[in-house]
């Protein structure tokens, strides 16, 4: 059997080191584009402001949505638990869906849902039915967020860079926009029509997509995710998978404990409420900008070792500061949260990176998303209980500081520069 000699490959302008597979396994070959760059990039942006509003809509008016619908506070904590534990739970099965349909039918059959069960949710009257409802609109979101990289590769020339940076931009955009509208429009014409709109824009989307699926069925095979029996399905076993995972999972956990708790954090530090919100929106629209950046970071640096720890170290600065004057400087710290946050960008932007072809993009993205998400959902829970248990936030920012620790360690393998499909081909 031969050695396994290292090779220098370049792609598009950037370097990347990988082991060349043995000769019984050989390298995966990635099928071209199959439309054009201009509709590929409208499809990406559209389905990407798509798939977090849905989530972000319910805070800003849950308080009009208990009363109206005489929800308990019970059944309120399901529901603001319910985005982690859907994107875990429901984009798990993501890549069998593709397998069976295909990844394009996958991703419109996901906007259909998203855009009825808004709309519905948005006409009930009953608790349990719009808890249901949420449920079928949060598994349309997830079932994208996993496909959507492989779409990606499949339909790029770059490897996924430029769509990828519409992609991570467009996460951010589309779930700030949901925040942001959610209070005005529920003021102007009640929650229902607030949460309803955004069905409406989903229904758009989804048209765009049935058209986009009807030419792939005329003019080509579906491009269908790897089968979940597959012997490379087994991407736990890679290095770079394992980082992703820990990486994309904990960078999300404090993003949830954010959005979450930061408020609550300023608020009983003195500060007013508005300022409060406000500080939370920014470290959400720095996201934007950081979706804009780590594709083409990643495409331009070999090693990406200095950014996990450049993403680490703002993380716990920032935690590290709301300990000692939290109120007086928020504006610095939420600075720092928030380009901590660029790691998320980063972490979907891999996904791509380091894969070759689109069914192993499929099957990493179905197993780095849906595992990192179980994890984020836990974050928010277990902060409510240690300060409850502690009557304060010291315990739980220390904790969190600690997070950072681990975040840079998941990191450092993920920016090892190597492809998963020639760590499973050895």
């Amino acid at each position: 059997m031969s050695p396994i000699v290292p090779e220098r490959r370049w792609l598009r302008g950037s370097v990347t080191l990988g082991p060349m597979p043995q000769p019984s396994a050989p390298r995966p070959t990635r099928p071209g584009p199959t439309i054009g760059a201009g509709v590929a990039l409208i499809a990406v942006l559209v389905i990407a402001v798509n798939l977090r509003p849905g989530a972000t809509t319910v805070g800003p008016v849950l308080a009009e949505v208990r009363t109206g619908l005489g929800i308990g506070a019970g059944l309120a904590g399901v529901l603001t638990a319910l985005p982690g534990l859907c994107f875990a739970l429901v984009g798990a099965l993501a890549v069998r869906i593709a397998a069976r349909i295909g990844v394009t039918a996958g991703i419109t059959a996901g906007l259909v849902l998203i855009a009825l069960a808004l709309v519905l949710r948005s006409l009930v009257g009953s608790g349990v039915a719009f808890l249901a409802l949420s449920v079928v609109a949060l598994g349309g979101m997830a079932v994208g967020n996993v496909l959507v990289p492989a779409w990606i590769k499949r339909h790029s020339s770059d490897g996924g860079r430029r769509l990828m940076t519409v992609y991570s931009a467009g996460l951010t955009l589309g779930g700030s926009l949901g925040s942001l509208t959610a209070a005005p429009v529920a003021a102007s014409a009640g929650w229902r029509a607030a949460l309803g709109l955004w069905g409406l824009v989903a229904l758009l989307a989804a048209a765009l997509w049935a058209v986009l699926l009807m030419r792939e069925r005329r003019v080509e095979a579906p491009d269908r995710a790897a089968p979940a029996q597959s012997p490379q399905a087994r991407v736990h076993h890679s290095r770079v998978v394992v980082g992703l995972t820990g990486l994309f999972g904990i960078q999300s956990m404090n993003a949830y404990v954010q959005f979450g708790w930061l408020p609550q954090i300023l608020r009983d530090a003195g500060m007013g409420k508005v300022e409060a919100g406000s500080v939370l929106a920014f470290v959400a629209a720095l996201g934007v900008l950081g979706g804009l950046l780590m594709p083409t970071l990643i495409a331009r640096s070999r090693d990406l070792s200095w950014a996990m720890w450049l993403f680490g170290l703002l993380l716990a600065a920032g935690y590290l500061g709301l300990l000692w004057r939290p109120a007086e400087l928020a504006w610095l710290w939420a600075t720092l949260l928030g380009l901590s946050g660029f790691a998320f960008p980063m972490a979907i932007a891999l996904i791509t990176a380091r894969t070759r072809h689109p069914r192993t993009t499929a099957m990493v993205s179905g197993f780095v998303q849906p595992t990192g998400y179980l994890l984020a959902a836990a974050g928010p829970f277990l902060v409510g209980v240690v300060h409850d248990l502690t009557h304060g936030w010291t315990v739980v920012l220390w904790l969190l500081v600690a997070s950072a620790v681990a975040m840079v360690a998941f990191g450092l393998r993920a920016a090892h520069p190597v492809y998963v499909d020639d760590e499973l081909a050895r």
